[in-house]
């Protein structure tokens, strides 16, 4: 049969579970397809099999069991022919014309094999007239750490070293090509390319004879990008350091204003206590004292049974009357001078609490509770129309007691300030965040 193609490789990628490749060239035995995975030569039968010899169109290889080429791994299918001629003509025997030319198609192969692996070596172009010497005649000692490279005359040669080190650069000397000098002005590494005796100075990039080196290492440039960003790295640390500075800075602010907040947050806590417990301590009175009536009366203000010491002021008898447990009597005090509103009394006390029986206190704009010094507690303002007011709620056992503002509009905020640059603090044991959602300041620790 004819040998229309010189194709005699394919060449494949693995994906890690196709185990059957193709090859399109004939072959004439398993044995003349060689295998490889990843530049590494496979064992056939071991690792694969091969179907198709023979035949114009080629065949298959098909990877055994757990040799499957993974993902990414290159498969190269090449077919190498022994060189050996195994076909025996006989002398007045009868020539088969297909023994004959497969003769001639293995013989064409081989060439084609021989001129691929030719054609993939060093070499000179057809049109070269002047090829010199192409081959190198040292042996393996003789080579070694040379370079392959071409003499004068043009021809291969393996005895030439990369270059010859002559130390630092020096005046009057005579160099010749493959020097190899240091320029002692910047540290530049060149190699001579013109035979020839020094003159003038360092450095050589402004020497006379500059053009008869060449520069290998260029130290003079390497070391300005070095001090360039080493300079750079410097100004980036500086700045980092800074950065950080400002950062412990601005944290630390943070944690005082967190710090006032919480001992802002503690004393409104207080001051709302203590408003509840006047309440409370009011309507306690209101319970002791009923006020006046025009005579004796047999529950008190709200409802409830009397309780011994209960008192009221008879305004027919004009009098006061206090309750024994039992009945009314005549209080043994007079009515004259007494009082008879709480205002006239610059300094009341209460003899118990005061509950304020479902009732409110209500306190004038910009007055206070204060302590048993005069001290204020707090300050209440007033404001026109207010509908929006903070709620101070306490906790049982294992709960937290709030501070929450409240009122009739659906978003409320809640606004603790401090005067002048005073700070407000909140003190806690643990680390608080401090969170703007809408209208609120939410405090979370």
């Amino acid at each position: 049969m004819t040998v229309s193609t010189t194709t005699r490789k394919k060449s494949y990628t693995g994906n890690g579970s196709t185990n059957i490749f193709a090859y399109d060239f004939r072959i004439f035995s398993d044995s003349d397809l060689k295998v490889y995975v990843d530049s590494v030569l496979k064992s056939l039968t071991t690792h694969y099999t091969v179907s198709g010899a023979g035949a114009a169109s080629g065949g298959n290889v098909t990877f055994t069991l757990g040799n499957t080429p993974a993902s990414s791994k290159s498969v190269v299918l090449l077919r190498t022919l022994p060189r050996t001629q195994a076909t025996d003509y006989v002398d007045n025997s009868a020539l088969s014309a297909t023994s004959l030319e497969d003769t001639a198609d293995k013989n064409l192969m081989l060439i084609q094999e021989i001129d691929a692996v030719a054609g993939e070596g060093f070499g000179f172009a057809e049109t070269v007239v002047d090829a010199g010497t192409t081959t190198v005649n040292k042996n393996a000692a003789d080579r070694a750490n040379k370079l392959l490279s071409f003499d004068a005359a043009g021809g291969l040669i393996a005895t030439q070293e990369i270059g010859v080190s002559r130390g630092n650069w020096a005046a009057s000397t005579a160099y010749i090509q493959r020097d190899i000098i240091k320029d002692t002005d910047n540290n530049n590494i060149y190699l001579c390319i013109v035979a020839h005796t020094s003159s003038g100075a360092v450095p050589i990039s402004s020497n006379t004879d500059v053009a008869k080196w060449v520069l290998l290492v260029d130290a003079a440039s390497a070391t300005t990008s070095a001090t360039a960003a080493a300079t750079s790295a410097t100004a980036s640390a500086t700045s980092a350091t800074a950065s950080a500075t400002s950062a412990t800075a601005a944290a630390t602010s943070a944690t005082a204003g967190a710090t006032s907040a919480t001992a802002s947050a503690t004393s409104a806590t207080a001051a709302a206590s203590s408003a509840t417990a006047a309440a409370a301590s009011a309507d306690a009175f209101d319970d002791l004292y009923l006020g006046s009536k025009s005579g004796d009366v047999s529950v008190d203000n709200d409802g409830d049974a009397l309780t011994a010491g209960d008192l009221y002021f008879n305004t027919s008898a004009n009098n006061l009357r206090v309750w024994n447990g039992s009945a009314w009597q005549v209080a043994a005090v007079s009515t004259s001078g007494m009082l008879t509103e709480i205002s006239e009394d610059t300094s009341p006390q209460l003899g118990g609490d005061l509950d304020t029986n479902s009732r409110n206190i209500l306190i004038d704009d910009a007055h206070f509770i204060a302590d048993d010094s005069g001290n204020e507690y707090i300050i209440f303002q007033k404001t026109a129309s207010a509908i929006n007011q903070i709620d101070v709620t306490n906790a049982a056992a294992d709960n937290d007691p709030s501070i929450t503002a409240t009122g009739g509009d659906s978003n409320v905020g809640l606004t603790i300030a401090a005067k002048g640059t005073g700070v407000v603090q909140i003190t806690t044991t643990m680390n608080p965040t401090l969170t703007s959602t809408g209208k609120a300041l939410v405090l979370g620790f």
